[in-house]
């Protein structure tokens, strides 16, 4: 029987954003990805991934585009949101929206590694992530950012977009910078970490088809 596509798409719209999003957690096409690219601020396409983001905040889709390439996703993502107010709404809908798309394309946790960690450079900067398919949402997030901005993002909102994902998700997770003194690259690192965390826990384990990766036999 061959593997289920761990895939969805979500549609969010409120009154203060609205998200368009697919997702593909192996990779490879999106029935929703245009050849259009030119408006977008971050995408790549390959044989294996397909990466178009624009949230109107050109540091957020660089972030999305680091955790989507290193986590092995292929992802599509509009965000219009009131940028006019500022940059909180757009930040935080946009990665609920992706945690709750991580949670359905995933599915059953049954036959997964369930656990990733990692740890990813970027120049001096040193980061540390850890995740666990725990069904139970819970983020312990420490990047040691100093400035107020990073391009048009608010630094403060990089730690509340990655806790807005474990709580879209139902993952626990623990991101750390260890070491570094740009925040570009202190930040950078963290999601690159993330992704290679996730892509680690999301794996399936050859000869555990159909086994709960926990002693209580369900994970909630």
């Amino acid at each position: 029987m061959a593997d289920r596509i761990r895939s969805a798409t979500i549609n969010r719209d409120t009154n203060e954003t609205k998200i368009q999003l697919s997702l593909c957690l192996d990779g490879g096409s999106l029935e929703t990805a245009t050849d259009d690219t030119s408006k977008s601020h971050a995408a790549q396409r390959s044989k294996s991934q397909e990466i178009d983001i624009d949230t109107g905040i050109g540091f957020l889709d660089h972030m999305l585009h680091a955790l989507s390439k290193h986590a092995g996703w292929s992802l599509r993502l509009r965000c219009r949101g009131d940028l006019h107010i500022d940059d909180h709404h757009t930040a935080e809908d946009t990665f609920i929206a992706l945690g709750q798309a991580f949670k359905s394309a995933l599915g059953s946790s049954t036959g997964l590694a369930r656990f990733g960690s990692a740890y990813c450079p970027l120049d001096e900067a040193l980061s540390r992530a850890v995740i666990d398919l725990s069904n139970r949402p819970f983020s312990v997030i420490d990047l040691g950012l100093k400035r107020e901005k990073i391009g048009e993002l608010s630094t403060e909102m990089l730690p509340h977009c990655l806790q807005s994902f474990a709580q879209g998700a139902a993952v626990t997770m623990h991101v750390d910078c260890i070491r570094g003194e740009n925040d570009h690259h202190r930040a950078e690192s963290a999601f690159k970490a993330l992704a290679v965390a996730i892509r680690q826990a999301t794996t399936r384990v050859k000869g555990r088809e159909g086994e709960e990766p926990s002693t209580k036999g369900v994970l909630y």
